[in-house]
């Protein structure tokens, strides 16, 4: 829960300032700012980690609804002619980078990829495991013998849309 409302703003002032710094830096003397890029490459991987990993489904739903909702501004501006964006409050680099990738369509992007990492519903699951009994399996020698632990268990309704058997 502390995720969702700590990453998804480090996502946003990650993703604005290096797309802001990238933009001026080639617009003003035609060269790569390294450090906008190594921001980005930081900003990818808090993305990356913020939708793909074990966290709450909360952390991604949170930052995915507050990047679909800014993102979907600039269109809405389109078709209201009412100016909804506060580009005033950001200091330059943060402005150039928050303009250009709200009127490009990246925060929406951004926004409906973690909405719809957060819907799977193997992250909503619990993660307390039944504690089943083992299947035993009768061998080609007659004698019982346990579960293989390479196998994945039957009757756990856990795994059941799971795409491989995970401890």
């Amino acid at each position: 829960m502390v995720a969702g409302l700590l990453l998804p703003p480090l996502v946003a002032a990650g993703l604005w300032y290096g797309v802001g710094d990238l933009t001026l830096q080639a617009q003003q003397s035609f060269r790569i700012s390294w450090v906008a890029v190594g921001v980005l490459a930081a900003t990818a991987i808090v993305l990356a980690f913020l939708a793909g990993s074990r966290l709450s489904p909360v952390a991604s739903l949170l930052g995915g609804l507050a990047f679909t909702a800014v993102g979907v501004m600039p269109f809405v501006e389109l078709f209201t002619r009412v100016r909804l964006l506060p580009v005033d409050l950001l200091p330059g680099v943060f402005r150039n980078g928050f303009t250009t990738s709200a009127y490009s369509g990246m925060l929406v992007v951004v926004g409906v990829t973690l909405l719809v990492a957060s819907l799977f519903p193997s992250r909503w699951r619990g993660s307390a495991r039944d504690l089943a009994e083992p299947v035993e399996y009768e061998s080609t020698w007659g004698s019982a013998s346990p579960q293989s632990p390479y196998l994945p268990p039957h009757h756990n309704p856990e795994d059941a849309t799971r795409p491989m058997y995970r401890e």
